[in-house]
C-alpha cells in the first residue's frame, strides 16, 4: 500500500489561497464568516480528495479544520468539518499495515506496521502530558456531558483517531505478541497522561450511557401529522426544528456508539497489558492504572439503577458477558464460589458455572444477601443475550468457549430456565421484566427445538 501522506503538496500557492478564505479582515457579519468557513472546507475537500492529483492538506489547514469543528456555532459547520476530517483520515491514514513481499515461499512474513510520524494529528503527546493542536487539554476535549453538538462530534472524531491507531496494532499483535506495539499507541499514551482524569472520564461515560443513550427524544407521529396544518413561515420553522431534532438524535446515538467503542478499546488494551505483565514484558515505565472493567463493576455496584440501562445500551457481546460474569464472581458469588485458598480469580468464571449456583436454594439465598434477586435475574438475561450473540460471532470463538464452559446450548438454556424457576421459589414476588420474559421464551424455544 502506498502511503498517501508521503505525497508532497507541489502547489505552494494552494495553501496560501485556501487559507486566505478564512481571512476575516473587514468581515463584520456572522453570516459572512459562516459562508467563508464553508467555502474553506469545500476548497480543502476539492484539493485533497476530489482533485485528479490530490495531496494531503498542510498542518496549518488541518489545524483550521479542527478549530472549526471545536468552535463551530452551527450544525452545518460542525457536520461539514467533522465529515471532512473523517474522509481525510480514511484517505491519508496515519497508521496502517503494509504487506511484505512474500514471493519467497520459504519466508514466513508478517505485515509491517507503518506509522506516518510527519502526519497531522489532533493529539500532541509527550512523556507526561497531552494536549491538542490549536490549544486545549484532553480534559476539556473529552468532556461529553454537555449539550453542544460540536462536543459530541469532537468526541466521536477523537475516538475514531484512537481506533484507527489501535486496530492495525491489534491485528499485528495477534501475530507477533509484541507489547511495544501498544506501549507506543495513542490510546495507551493518552490513558497514561497526567492531564487526563481517567476515572472521572469513565464515570462520565457510564452516566451518559445509563441516563441519556437510551432516552433519545424523537418526533412523534402526531407532531408530524400536525405539521400538515402549518403554512408559510410557520411550516418552514417547524420543518427546520424537525430536521434539527432528528440530526441531534442521530448524533447522540452515534456518540453513544463511540463511547462503547472507546470503552471496548480500553478493555482490550487492559487485557493485552495483563497478558504482557504475565510474560514479564512490561516495566515501571508503563505505569499503573486501574483496569476499566473494575471501574465499571464498582459503578454498577454502587449505582444499581444504572445496571439495566447500561447493559441495554452496551451491546458489544464479548465485553457485556465479561461484565456480567465478573459482577457475579466479584460481588454476588464471592463467598459461594471461592475460598481464600482457591486459585481461581474472577476472570475464571464461566456462564455455565454461574448458572449452576442458581440450582440450589442455599446458593440463591447467599446470592440474595449480596445483591437483589431482581438484579440477578437481569444480569442472567443480559448474559444469555450476549451468549447467543457470541455464538454467531466467529472472531470471538476462542475466548467464547473459555467464558461459557464445556456446556451445550441445550444445557445452557435449560439451566437458565431452571435458574429463573428456582429464584421464583425463593421469592414469589420477584418481578420479571419484558426483557427477561423474552430471554426465557427464547431459551424455551431452543430447548423445544432440540428435544
Amino acid at each position: 500500500m502506498e502511503n498517501p501522506n508521503k505525497r508532497k503538496n507541489k502547489d505552494g500557492g494552494f495553501e496560501a489561497n485556501v487559507m486566505a478564505i478564512l481571512d476575516s479582515t473587514g468581515v463584520r457579519e456572522d453570516r459572512d464568516l459562516h459562508d467563508d468557513r464553508l467555502s474553506f472546507l469545500e476548497a480543502v475537500r476539492a484539493g485533497a480528495l476530489l482533485s485528479g492529483t490530490p495531496s494531503p492538506p498542510s498542518w496549518k489547514m488541518f489545524d483550521a479544520i479542527f478549530q472549526i469543528l471545536r468552535e463551530s456555532n452551527s450544525l452545518e459547520l460542525a457536520m461539514a468539518s467533522y465529515q471532512l476530517l473523517i474522509d481525510l483520515d480514511k484517505h491519508y491514514p496515519r497508521v496502517y499495515l503494509k504487506s511484505l513481499d512474500r514471493s519467497n515461499s520459504s519466508s514466513i512474513g508478517v505485515d509491517e506496521l507503518v506509522v506516518v510520524k510527519e502526519a497531522w494529528s489532533p493529539f500532541i503527546l509527550d512523556s507526561d502530558s497531552i494536549h491538542f493542536e490549536g490549544g486545549g487539554t484532553c480534559k476539556n476535549s473529552f468532556h461529553v456531558d454537555s449539550l453542544p453538538i460540536e462536543n459530541l462530534l469532537l468526541f466521536q472524531y477523537l475516538v475514531s483517531i484512537l481506533e484507527a491507531d489501535f486496530l492495525p496494532r491489534h491485528a499485528l499483535y495477534k501475530e507477533s505478541l509484541d507489547w511495544a506495539l501498544f506501549r507506543e499507541s495513542l490510546l495507551n499514551m493518552l490513558l497514561g497522561s497526567r492531564r487526563l482524569s481517567f476515572k472521572t472520564l469513565v464515570k462520565e461515560c457510564i452516566t451518559i450511557i445509563s441516563k441519556r443513550c437510551h432516552q433519545h427524544t424523537g418526533i412523534s407521529f402526531r407532531e408530524l401529522k400536525d405539521a400538515t396544518n402549518l403554512t408559510g413561515s410557520a411550516k418552514m420553522a417547524h420543518d427546520c426544528d424537525v430536521a434539527l431534532s432528528f440530526s441531534a438524535t442521530q448524533i447522540e446515538r452515534e456518540t453513544c456508539s463511540s463511547m462503547q467503542s472507546f470503552m471496548s478499546l480500553i478493555m482490550e488494551l487492559d487485557m493485552i497489558r495483563k497478558e504482557a505483565d504475565l510474560h514479564g514484558l512490561t516495566s515501571r515505565a508503563d505505569g499503573l492504572r486501574i483496569p476499566l472493567l473494575e471501574i465499571i463493576l464498582d459503578e454498577l455496584t454502587y449505582n444499581t439503577d444504572y445496571i439495566s440501562p447500561f447493559l441495554e445500551v452496551f451491546s458489544e457481546p464479548r465485553w457485556k458477558l465479561e461484565i456480567v460474569l465478573q459482577y457475579f464472581s466479584k460481588y454476588s458469588l464471592k463467598n459461594s464460589i471461592r475460598t481464600r485458598r482457591a486459585k481461581e480469580s474472577p476472570d475464571d468464571a464461566t456462564f455455565a458455572g454461574i448458572l449452576s449456583y442458581f440450582s440450589a436454594a442455599v446458593s440463591i439465598k447467599n446470592i440474595a444477601k449480596k445483591t437483589s434477586l431482581e438484579v440477578a435475574q437481569l444480569l442472567l438475561a443480559h448474559a444469555f443475550q450476549a451468549y447467543l450473540s457470541l455464538q454467531h460471532d466467529q472472531k470471538h470463538n476462542a475466548s467464547f468457549a473459555e467464558k461459557i464452559g464445556s456446556t451445550s446450548q441445550y444445557e445452557i438454556c435449560n439451566a437458565l430456565i431452571s435458574a429463573f424457576q428456582n429464584i421464583r421459589k425463593i421469592d414469589e414476588d420477584s418481578d420479571i421484566t419484558p426483557f427477561q420474559k423474552e430471554a426465557l421464551f427464547t431459551a424455551a424455544s431452543i430447548v423445544s427445538q432440540k428435544s
